[in-house]
């Protein structure tokens, strides 16, 4: 270094730096090459990537297709809208024909003391039946859940036994049904059509159906649509909206039997009309997940459905014995709570205690898997099948997710004495 002269000393120092900096570029280069491609922020979209043709050459294309949540709506409802019916329960009723009489016309007295042509001229309305017609006395929604014709809809749609139920498509054709059973229990009814050609599927494969979704894993916030015949007037009107809660429990009027006891429901803000009871609650995917049965009167957006798991039970039975089936323990009982706890001087905090009923009914039912297990009144149940009974978990909860013939281990306390039994459940009388 000390034998170079100035000139060459500075030329030295400009190639280094030309190095320097030609490195240096290669090295960045190659670096934002590598680097991960920047985040696009998406909500409710989903990305889809497909190349053009069947090589990656430089000659690909890459073709990109946004999904928004309207279009998924639009698609699923196009998708659903076939399998969605009317049902139309007709009956048939007197036809009231109405006519008029003059009272004094054949009056005896007026007839011997006035002239006929003085007698008062008055026209008095009479009724009187003229035969009978075939009149339309409700309707509601249902919807194919299989390919053979079954159809799930509300039982209060179609509570009259007299009556004769008739399904109604959207293009308008009408078809006969029969209702092959009604939920003893739950608001549910399943409907066959009588005519085996189908709906139009391609090839004539069957009806086009819904698949059913499964309702043991929502979530409150979770967008859901409704489908239904609004008003009775208004076929396969959608409303779109949320799951407001979960597990809703609640007492439901404007059935023929009076008012029923509804739990497990599904809550939503999704617009559920008169005319929509028995209509799908369909997810994003377009898989049933309940069926709409109730609205809240006075309030705006509050609706309930029940849970689809539970018409999944009762079509298994149907296809299975031919009709639905429950499975059948046979105690009366209170849950336990703080105030029961305290007055009867309990010292558990969560099970139920068997007791007899408000009318003094047995606590425990003659010849029903509980009383053959021994079990009587002042037992506490704990467990059944190995969960825990409270609020979220109730026994007849339980008992109704079993079926006939199940094995079941319980743990209960009698006479201070905590045990545990295996008992196997029958099947629910018809009546109890």
């Amino acid at each position: 270094m000390e034998g170079l002269t100035k000139t060459q000393l500075i030329l030295l120092a400009l190639l280094v730096s030309f190095v320097t900096s030609l490195v240096t570029g290669i090295v960045t280069v190659t670096l934002v090459n590598q680097a991960p491609p920047a985040m696009t922020q998406a909500i409710y979209k989903v990305i889809e990537k497909a190349t053009v043709g069947g090589n990656a050459s430089k000659e690909s294309a890459e073709k990109i297709s946004v999904i928004t949540q309207e279009d998924l709506v639009i698609k699923l409802v196009r998708e659903s809208s076939a399998a969605v019916v009317s049902v139309i329960a007709t009956k048939d009723l007197p036809v009231v024909e109405k006519y008029f009489i003059n009272p004094f016309q054949n009056d005896e007295f007026f007839r011997q003391m006035v002239p006929p042509e003085m007698l008062p001229q008055f026209q008095v309305p009479q009724y009187r039946q003229n035969g009978t017609a075939e009149k339309q006395i409700s309707s509601g929604t249902g919807f194919f859940v299989s390919a053979d014709g079954m159809i799930v809809t509300n039982k209060h749609v179609v509570e009259d036994t007299e009556a004769a139920y008739s399904i109604l498509f959207n293009d308008g054709r009408k078809l006969s049904a029969k209702v092959l059973a009604r939920d003893p229990l739950q608001d549910i009814a399943v409907l066959k059509v009588d005519q085996a050609e189908g709906s139009g599927m391609a090839g004539g494969k069957g009806y086009t159906f819904i698949p059913l979704g499964a309702s043991d894993n929502l979530s409150v916030g979770q967008t859901v649509v409704a489908i239904g015949n609004v008003l009775g007037e208004f076929q396969n009107t959608v409303s779109t909206g949320v799951i407001s809660g979960l597990r809703r429990s609640l007492v439901a009027n404007g059935s023929a039997a009076g008012p029923e006891v509804l739990q497990e429901l599904i809550q939503t803000d999704a617009a559920i009309n008169p005319g929509n009871s028995g209509g799908p609650l369909l997810d994003l995917s377009g898989r049933v997940i309940g069926i709409n049965t109730a609205m809240a009167q006075g309030a705006q957006s509050v609706g309930f459905a029940l849970p689809i798991n539970i018409a999944k039970k009762d079509i298994g039975d149907i296809k299975e014995f031919g009709r639905i089936r429950y499975a059948f323990f046979g105690v009366r009982y209170l849950m336990i709570n703080e105030k029961v706890k305290e007055d009867k001087k309990l010292s558990v905090d969560y099970g139920v205690l068997i007791t007899n009923g408000d009318k003094g009914e047995p606590a425990v039912m003659s010849d029903s898997p509980a009383a053959k297990a021994g079990f009587k009144a002042g037992d506490i149940i704990l467990e059944f099948g190995g969960v825990k009974i409270d609020q979220n978990n109730t026994l007849a909860k339980l008992i109704s997710q079993r079926k006939v013939g199940d094995k079941v281990k319980i743990k209960f306390i009698s006479a201070d004495k905590e045990s545990v039994v295996e008992v196997e459940l029958a099947e629910r009388p018809d009546k109890i």
